[in-house]
């Protein structure tokens, strides 16, 4: 059994395809199917099943797969043992939401690319539920991103810093409509958020509900750069977290709006399968990502 067999069927689960896997790997689909049927008679066992015109992996395959996962991982430590920075190799991949990778990694992402240029880092914008969910089933090394609680034992968590929230407004929002304290009050206003998902949303939608606060409709936007865009146009009011919004609140394109949320702070963390290697550049992120946030 060869290594690369090995490698061949982690592509192919990665990229989806028989197809995919061989223009990543720039072999032809022939060795592609070659290898895997190598693989499959060196196991005495089927790796994927035919259904319809689709491979799908087996069952045999999916209680294989971690073990493959750590044959990989122990072939890439060892190759990797000793290195410098400068010589580490492999893929990293990365999951974050958006607010951390526009607002607050920048210069750790660019430290990582000059000390490990070798390293193909592959970086996916989610919400904080679904990288949960990626780290679980191991479709990514690790995840950056706020606390939501609901850890099993299988992920290993760490905190990092904690972010203050606000509630951001236009300039020229009227001033009846400033009003977050009072109680069982009706706005005509739009809530914006970029995920109904979102840690942030969640938390204020709990505030209104409990203050008895009914908002005039929900915008959802595609970004936090439309959010803050349509909240200084006076569309609505969102809530952020703080360091998304300094530089408009200080230039005066955006206003805060008072609340009494009792604690409106949100904590980043960093997480990783507890079954998942920390290879040398892995650590090397977390490093950078510790020392910036």
């Amino acid at each position: 059994m060869e290594l690369k067999y090995l490698k061949t069927f982690k592509t192919i689960l990665d990229v989806g395809s028989f197809q995919n896997a061989a223009e990543k790997l720039n072999y032809s689909q022939s060795t592609v199917t070659f290898q895997i049927q190598q693989l499959e008679k060196a196991l005495s066992v089927k790796l994927f099943d035919k259904i319809g015109r689709k491979m799908i992996i087996s069952q045999a395959g999916k209680d294989l797969l971690p073990h493959f996962d750590k044959v990989l991982e122990t072939i890439s430590f060892i190759e990797s043992y000793g290195k410098s920075f400068g010589n580490m190799s492999g893929e990293l991949a990365v999951s974050m939401p958006e607010t951390l990778l526009t607002y607050k990694i920048q210069t750790a992402l660019q430290l990582f690319r000059k000390q490990a240029p070798g390293v193909e880092l592959s970086l996916q914008t989610k919400n904080c539920i679904a990288i949960r969910e990626q780290i679980l089933s191991g479709d990514v090394d690790m995840g950056f991103y706020y606390d939501i609680g609901g850890y099993n034992a299988s992920i290993q968590t760490e905190e990092l810093s904690q972010f203050d929230l606000a509630l951001i407004c236009s300039p020229a929002l009227q001033s009846e409509d400033r009003d977050f304290i009072t109680p069982h009050k009706r706005k005509s206003l739009c809530l914006l958020t970029d995920d109904k998902n979102s840690i942030f949303f969640t938390m204020f939608s709990q505030y209104l509900h409990d203050k008895g606060i009914i908002m005039g409709n929900i915008l959802e936007l595609g970004s936090i750069e439309a959010i803050k865009r349509s909240a200084s146009s006076n569309l609505g009011v969102a809530f952020l977290p703080r360091f998304t919004v300094d530089q408009e609140l200080t230039s005066g394109i955006l206003d805060e709006l008072v609340t009494e949320i009792r604690d409106p702070r949100i904590t980043a963390v960093y997480s990783y399968h507890k079954n998942k290697w920390i290879s040398p550049a892995m650590e090397r992120f977390i490093y950078l990502m510790k020392e910036t946030l």
